[in-house]
């Protein structure tokens, strides 16, 4: 170096675009989302369900020879019904959630998977929203708003105690963004330029 600074003065370290960083990787969230944070949804395709497994019955019931459906259209209605009621299950169980406070990652599918990861300097702001039923139940979910091209909007649904989770991650991208040299972001409005 010039001028005899030495090479781990701050003001040489400063000047590093991607100064090397000394944290782990740690979890915050790992897990599918709570149906709870569904319920809505959740009732109305069980109420569904128990129509199509109740519908044989009913028919029996109200028609006025007494004469029950045919045994494979009671079966099949059945089956209707059960696979109806299972769906908000198959839905929630077929998305996982991994935050780190280094990146996001987004997996879903049933049979096949598919991973999207979201670097927490891509992200430009974050919201927390909670309706009154989500209070009540413990969930909420965290809206991502980021500049990458593959998720410029990630919903995370369903997540427990979200508050907790919604501030640490707030601070972490801030810590992330400063880390890396990144424009400043305003949390909480609109995302703007150091």
């Amino acid at each position: 170096m010039s001028q005899g600074i030495p090479p781990n003065d701050p003001r040489v370290a400063g000047s590093q675009p991607h100064e090397p960083t000394e944290d782990k990787e740690e979890i915050y969230y790992d897990g599918s989302p709570l149906i709870r944070g569904e319920i809505g949804k959740f009732l109305f395709l069980w109420l569904l369900g128990i129509v199509f497994i109740a519908a044989p019955f009913l028919y029996y019931w109200f028609s006025q020879d007494r004469v029950f459906p045919k045994w494979w259209v009671t079966v099949v209605s059945i089956l209707i019904g059960i696979l109806i009621m299972w769906i908000p299950v198959i839905i929630m169980r077929s998305v996982r959630y991994r935050i780190s406070n280094y990146r996001i990652d987004y997996e879903r599918g049933i049979l096949g998977k598919k991973i999207d990861t979201l670097e927490l300097w891509h992200v430009d702001d974050i919201k927390m929203e909670q309706s009154f039923a989500d209070r009540m139940l413990g969930v909420g979910t965290i809206m991502v708003l980021s500049n990458d091209t593959s998720t410029p909007k990630l919903p995370l649904r369903g997540l427990p105690n979200p508050r907790p989770l919604f501030e640490s991650l707030k601070q972490r991208i801030i810590a992330v963004k400063r880390q890396r040299g990144v424009v400043k972001m305003d949390m909480g409005g609109h995302a703007g330029n150091a």
